[in-house]
């Protein structure tokens, strides 16, 4: 059994009270220096006789066991300190995305209108362009533009979107829903028009049909798709489709269109009530280019009416062909 000199003896208890006094203190001041004391309480024993403060100190250690027990609080600690950071983590990233979700969830509808006889221009949040023609509905969210860029329309409009391709830029209707990166087209789908009508400018469209389930459509540049809401047949046909846009320029075009959607056009183009009393006139067709802003909705009766195939009368604020 290994002994201890008078002064290694000293030295020892010194220390070991020291040790057992800063051990308190560990959570506190971790850092805490004892070197000091210890030293000072050496240096009062007797130096006549030679001393190993380092090797009286490693055999004090080796039969108190006091290296494992003076360590463990630095390791409660450090323990301590990693699993405080790890909650703060988790809590701050669940915070994160409940409060992405509740922000969404928070989220209103914007309603866009134009209203008959008028049209409305517009910037989307994300850059994107879209002209609405007379009586035409865009519903989107505020967050818009965020985690989607989807939006519920009715109407007929024009979009440019600016391009990003890693949200694609849908349009919802109850018969069609329209799909892009980044294009230029119009889309007209009015609730009481038989057909839904997309002329792709530039760019690359996909639709999907709601009508009649298969698989998802293409249109390529200078292509046309007509949808017949009532079958859910779809046809792509190659057309000039930058007339499909000339109404952005207040600009009627009827190009050898049945009448009754020419009076549903005039109707919405000119804020008025237009009635077909002559059945014939449903299969009629005709061709005409008028200006909005130049042409009253009498000039535009006046020229269908010279064709001699069609006459007209006003009653009240009703407008009756025949």
């Amino acid at each position: 059994m290994s002994t201890f000199t008078t002064r290694e003896y000293n030295w020892l208890v010194i220390h070991a009270k020291t040790i057992m006094d800063n051990e308190k203190n560990t959570y506190e001041n971790p850092t805490q220096a004892t070197d000091e004391e210890l030293w000072f309480a050496a240096s009062t024993a007797d130096n006549t006789t030679p001393f190993d403060a380092m090797a009286a100190y490693e055999r004090f250690q080796q039969r108190t066991g006091l290296t494992k027990h003076a360590q463990r609080p630095y390791k409660q600690w450090f323990y301590y300190a990693a699993a405080v950071v790890a909650l703060l983590v988790i809590v701050s990233v669940t915070s994160y995305y409940q409060g992405g979700r509740q922000m969404e969830r928070s989220f209103a509808d914007i309603v866009v209108e134009a209203p008959l006889g008028s049209k409305t221009k517009m910037v989307l949040p994300d850059g994107t362009e879209v002209w609405l023609n007379a009586g035409s509905r865009m519903v989107y969210s505020q967050g818009f533009g965020m985690t989607d860029r989807r939006l519920e329309f009715e109407g007929e409009g024009f979009f440019e979107v600016k391009k990003n391709a890693k949200l694609p830029f849908a349009i919802h209707t109850r018969e069609l829903d329209v799909t892009v990166l980044g294009t230029k087209f119009n889309f007209r789908n009015y609730p009481e028009d038989e057909t839904a009508v997309v002329d792709l400018l530039e760019g690359k469209v996909a639709l999907d049909n709601h009508v009649q389930p298969m698989e998802t459509r293409y249109l390529a540049p200078a292509e046309k798709m007509v949808l017949n809401k009532a079958t859910g047949e779809m046809e792509i046909i190659a057309a000039e489709v930058e007339k499909a846009k000339i109404w952005t320029d207040d600009v009627l075009l009827f190009d050898e269109e049945f009448l009754p959607d020419i009076a549903a056009q005039l109707e919405r183009y000119y804020d008025v009530k237009i009635i077909l009393a002559n059945p014939a006139l449903e299969t009629a067709r005709f061709y005409g280019r008028f200006n909005r802003q130049t042409h009253s909705i009498y000039d535009v009766l006046n020229i269908l009416s010279s064709t001699g195939r069609v006459s007209y009368v006003v009653k009240g604020d009703t407008i009756i062909l025949k």
